[in-house]
């Protein structure tokens, strides 16, 4: 379990008690030491419980319904908890004292892992309607969405520490990392993730930057360095559209006045003039 994983499961609870009206929502990340039959979740977050029972609950790979959801890597539900014969019974003590006989419990799955377990619950037997069985799997989707995105950004801010600038090849590195990073922030919703990503890239662009010379320093929009930090990797127009997710001629437009900004008449003179400038590492 990552502190994003949490984060991310907490307001997914949030946003499932809000959007179906569900009594009782509550969900948990999940954590493992030596496989998938070892992953366990850790019930945390809980919206519209009466008590205690369920908060801090250890939910193990198999068992009960989030253990099975888990297991199966897709969403399950039931109708009537305690009497239910597609399901083991470890939990009926602690689901029994909330007082929940409809359960639905939709995991969370990112590059075929298990992160965390969504519940949503009733205190009648009912079926659940299938709009809100719906509801239930697209927050989970959504955040899949945003935990892979955490993934991919950990992994560049990682793969960006042992920065050498004495090696040409770790600079390569360090350059693509920088595009990726722009790019990534573009996508993201989240403020902070996205504040953190340029944060990033900032640093990696000022890290090759010598003794400032007190020359103004020229300003570029967001995605005209976007897609500069694509053209420094060599990437064609076509290229630097298909991974920043746009047409040809508007990487084409940001690019020409990018160039007119750098006062350069190529695409190697633009790059030259953003690195001596500490806009691209």
């Amino acid at each position: 379990m990552t502190r994003d994983d949490a984060g991310g499961v907490r307001s997914a609870v949030l946003a499932l008690h809000r959007t179906t009206g569900l009594p009782v929502v509550f969900g948990g990340a999940v954590s493992g030491t030596s496989g998938a039959g070892h992953d366990r979740l850790r019930i945390t977050e809980l919206v519209g419980n009466t008590t205690d029972s369920l908060s801090g609950l250890v939910v193990h790979h198999g068992n009960g319904l989030g253990g099975k959801a888990m297991a199966m890597g897709r969403p399950l539900w039931v109708s009537n908890y305690p009497c239910s014969a597609s399901i083991s019974h470890d939990y009926d003590k602690p689901v029994g004292r909330e007082g929940l006989l409809s359960i639905l419990a939709v995991p969370i799955v990112v590059g075929r892992r298990v992160r965390g377990v969504l519940y949503g619950a009733l205190r009648e037997p009912l079926s659940l309607a299938d709009r809100v069985v719906g509801a239930a799997v697209q927050t989970a989707r959504d955040l899949e969405q945003d935990i892979a995105v955490h993934d991919r950004a950990d992994e560049a801010l990682a793969r960006s520490r042992p920065v050498v600038p004495e090696s040409a090849a770790r600079w390569e590195e360090v350059r693509a990392v920088h595009a990726e990073l722009r790019a990534l922030a573009e996508r993201v919703e989240d403020a902070p993730t996205r504040d953190r990503l340029r944060e990033a890239s900032l640093r990696l662009a000022a890290a090759g930057l010598g003794k400032p010379d007190g020359s103004p320093r020229p300003v570029l929009s967001p995605r005209e360095l976007d897609v500069l930090s694509y053209v420094a990797i060599g990437c064609t127009n076509a290229e630097a559209a298909q991974r920043l997710g746009l047409l040809p001629e508007t990487v084409k437009s940001y690019l020409r006045s990018a160039m007119r900004k750098l006062d350069s008449h190529t695409r190697l003179e633009a790059v030259t003039t953003a690195r001596r400038s500490g806009l691209l590492p």
